[in-house]
């Protein structure tokens, strides 16, 4: 059996069962498709014979991949990262790439393999870095934003990256979408560059004076399925136009994102294309999966498993001198490290368009696809031996980039993002001063500026809690962002000092009911407030005096309450809420009862709101005293 039908069954069952698995084990899509492919290619030698027309189509992913990193290029972004950007991103490309090439010499290579190799090393997996660090919570400290940084810097240094492969291949044959003959081939040199200059002028001009006309039209006219058809018309035809010069289709569809950045239309445009580009991407990993033969690592494990430790350790000796220079210290200094200690995907792209030119033979393409896929998967290990060194470093005392001891107070503030920022504003304009812990070193240093006392550190470490006095503080505020840590230092501080008062921010219901298990006395749904305060303006603008907007909100707010205390005892942790029929049924009762209390059915109605109109009695105003702190 054969025929397109049947080859997009393979890949389609092989890449769903696959992926599904991969991410499940928690190793990334990407690992997923190249495992897809090894199955549907060198494992059961199916779909192979149109391998070739495939691995050219499913290189537009590259393509558009480009294209929507160009999107992305945010000018004040880049301004506001610019010394972590050039210095700590350029450094870590330069240095990873030179040290690869003497390595690479000193084994035996040449040094246009040895360039190759380096460019595929100095590269780190966006994706599972990035995904890893999000999952952690650690994406906003200093080593998830050096990483950030170093990351964004790795995605643009691709392009030279791409446009220098056929320089060191010298002749070759073409690659991607630029298979075949170009209007070049016959040209003078003069005439090849100002046809070089000229395609890049048009692509220029046309994404910007001509593209934007033609989907302000669409977008007037609704047109929604012929505004994607434009999107795509927008990639393909830079990468045709691109490709009939001889020049690399990817780098022209970067070149048209990024004058697109600013544009109107770049949402749309982004959420147009991405669906297809993930569906290319996953078929050109496949591609390459399916190139893998079995055989070839059967013959080469020592030498696989050799150079992923070595690509390992080569980049932390390069990682963690750059950490320690750029003052990333501590635990902060080795989430730098080994969060990007390893290759990643843009490695899969090098490698294919190398082994196109002729730079490396087929079989040592195999073998370095399986150091890369391996590095990858070894990426979780990595950071499970970044939270033991954490551990160690917490057990010996050190703190990273705190510099002074946190100093005891009878307010404790856990973080001081937007939410908290609020909470210390009042609590200083009331005359109380709570050490603030923060584990961003920016903004501690920032609201030091305005005269708070604060200090760089993860709060959920109990060391760090007791050194600030949790064991005798009054008061704790917890208004981190992070629910599943938000939670341990409620635990930690209930535990050790019974009478503290604690003061959570909660991310949802769930997340209510967790932190009350936790032994928080007062909970804020960090929404809850704004979103009443937006519907009482609804009501507002539909009618409804201002009066009796705010006794609906007291009876929605009494009701609400009301409600979360009754439901605590519904809520099954191994059950998601949306497949627990009992919880179901007691939102709704909880609704129909706010819905009643609003329509008029209120009994006691004035009671429940007029402690909210009261003025309080001069015995129940408390004014702090100017020595508490």
């Amino acid at each position: 059996m054969d025929g397109l039908a049947f080859y997009a069954l393979c890949y389609l069952a092989a890449a769903v069962i696959a992926v599904i698995v991969s991410q499940r084990v928690g190793l990334g899509s990407v690992v997923g498709y190249i495992a897809a492919g090894v199955l549907v290619g060198p494992v059961f030698q199916v779909a192979v014979a149109g391998s070739n027309y495939l691995e050219q189509f499913s290189e537009f992913g590259i393509v558009m991949m480009l294209f929507l990193i160009g999107l992305e290029i945010d000018p004040q972004m880049v301004w506001r990262l610019k010394g972590k950007l050039l210095g700590l991103g350029g450094l870590q490309v330069l240095a990873t790439v030179g040290a690869s090439v003497a390595v690479a010499i000193v084994l035996g290579f040449s040094w246009q393999q040895g360039l190759l190799f380096g460019f595929v090393a100095a590269l780190s997996s966006t994706a599972i870095v990035l995904q890893t660090l999000e999952e952690k919570g650690l994406i906003k400290s200093d080593g998830g934003q050096a990483s950030f940084a170093v990351l964004l810097f790795q995605d643009l240094a691709v392009i030279p990256m791409l446009a220098c492969i056929p320089l060191i291949a010298g002749g070759g044959h073409g690659v991607s979408a630029g298979h075949g003959s170009t209007l070049m081939e016959n040209l003078p040199g003069w005439a090849s560059a100002i046809l070089t200059l000229g395609a890049i002028g048009l692509v220029v001009a046309a994404a910007h004076y001509l593209s934007r006309p033609i989907f302000r039209t669409i977008a007037l006219l609704g047109l929604r399925e012929v505004f994607t058809a434009a999107a795509l018309l927008v990639v393909v035809g830079i990468a045709v136009l691109m490709s009939a010069v001889g020049l690399s289709p990817a780098l022209g569809a970067f070149l048209g994102g990024v004058v697109l950045a600013n544009s109107e239309f770049k949402h749309e445009l982004q959420n147009d294309i991405e669906p297809f580009k993930g569906l290319l991407l996953g078929l050109f990993f496949m591609t390459i999966g399916a190139r893998i033969d079995p055989a070839i690592f059967l013959a080469n494990w020592p030498a696989v498993v050799a150079a992923t430790l070595g690509l390992i350790v080569l980049k932390a000796s390069v990682l963690v001198p750059l950490a320690w220079f750029f003052r990333l210290r501590g635990a902060a200094g080795w989430l730098f490290a080994l969060g990007l200690a390893q290759a990643g995907e843009f490695g899969f792209v090098l490698l294919s368009i190398g082994g196109d030119r002729g730079i490396l033979s087929s079989e040592t393409v195999s073998v370095c696809v399986l150091v890369v896929t391996f590095g990858m998967v070894l990426t979780p290990v990595l950071f499970k031996l970044y939270d033991r060194i954490t551990l160690a470093l917490e057990s010996h005392g050190r703190r990273g980039n705190i510099s002074d001891e946190p100093e005891e107070g009878t307010i404790i503030l856990a973080g001081v993002g937007r939410f908290g920022q609020i909470v210390n504003r009042m609590l200083l304009a009331n005359g109380y001063r709570p050490v603030v812990l923060d584990y961003r070193a920016d903004v501690v240093e920032n609201v030091r500026k305005f005269g708070v006392k604060s200090f760089f550190g993860d709060a959920g470490r109990p060391d760090l809690l007791e050194s600030a006095g949790i064991s005798r503080a009054a008061l704790l505020v917890v208004a981190i962002d992070d629910p599943d840590r938000a939670t341990e230092i409620v635990n930690h501080a209930r535990r050790s000092n019974p009478n503290i008062r604690i003061i959570a921010r909660a991310y949802d219901r769930l997340h209510h009911y967790a932190l009350l298990e936790a032994g928080a006395d007062h909970i804020v749904r960090e929404l809850f407030e704004g979103s009443l305060q937006a519907a009482g303006l609804a009501l507002q603008s539909l009618g409804v005096h201002p009066y009796e907007v705010e006794k609906r909100k007291a009876v929605f707010v009494e009701q609400d309450l009301a409600g979360l205390e009754r439901m605590a005892s519904l809520v099954d942790e191994d059950v998601p809420v949306v497949n627990n029929p009992e919880f179901i049924a007691g939102f709704n009762d909880i609704g129909k009862v706010i819905q009643d209390a609003m329509m008029g059915y209120r009994a006691g109605y004035d009671d429940i709101v007029s402690r909210g109109w009261n003025a309080p009695d001069a015995s129940s105003i408390h004014v702090p005293k100017s020595s508490e702190t």
